[in-house]
């Protein structure tokens, strides 16, 4: 079998039309981004795709399910992968409705070069920008676990901007034991400072909780 090669980002691109996918893989090609090409959209599902940076360049008009049945069903399913529509049947109530569900961009063939190498451009980078977020994210959740169901209480009274004498009153502790658990909570947050743990507990969505006194 052969192996899959390692890539930073990959353009997938699904149209009916032979010369067409041959003319896109070779434009880009040409500025060093790697193609996967596919027939249909049954035929791009079937495949393998690689966990990295992507995005989808899309025929509305294809055999079987349209592109813009498959950019819904894909957003049913929870990929939010970027798509750049280019196609020779558009107009303005498809480009309306590929826009409003989140498109990048809605092309119509033949489009300029150019234009279509910024919106890939675009996508990729959206979607490099994406993927780092949720791995911040993820790392986050990965330390909000480690602490225990008290440090979680503290956290979110300390983010809501009490005190220390205020949350030990909601908690029905001493301001001694609400310092320790701070201090707990910093260290295995990794938190650099207040404003730090306030923007993580925003990120985790970390909300006051209720009076434990």
């Amino acid at each position: 079998m052969k192996q899959q090669p390692a890539v930073e980002s990959v353009v997938f691109v699904i149209d009916d039309d032979e010369s067409v996918r041959a003319s896109l893989k070779s434009l880009f090609e040409s500025v060093g981004l790697y193609v996967e090409l596919f027939e249909s959209a049954d035929d791009f599902l079937k495949g393998h795709r690689p966990d990295t940076a992507c995005c989808l360049v899309l025929d509305v008009r294809l055999p079987g399910i349209s592109g813009l049945e498959f950019q819904s069903e894909l957003a049913k399913a929870g990929t939010d992968m970027p798509i750049i529509f280019l196609t020779g049947h558009g107009d303005i109530p498809m480009s309306v409705q590929a826009m409003k569900s989140g498109a990048v961009e809605f092309l119509t063939k033949p489009c300029r070069d150019q234009e279509l190498l910024d919106a890939v451009r675009l996508s990729l980078a959206r979607d490099r920008d994406k993927r780092e977020a949720d791995k911040h994210i993820a790392g986050l959740r990965a330390l909000f676990a480690t602490l225990t169901a008290r440090e979680r209480d503290v956290i979110g009274f300390v983010t809501a901007g009490l005190l220390n004498k205020q949350i030990a009153g909601e908690m029905g502790v001493s301001e001694v034991t609400v310092k320790m658990h701070r201090g707990n909570i910093m260290r295995k947050m990794q938190a650099r400072s207040l404003a730090d743990l306030v923007r993580m507990a925003d990120l985790l969505g970390v909300s006051r909780p209720q009076s434990t006194s």
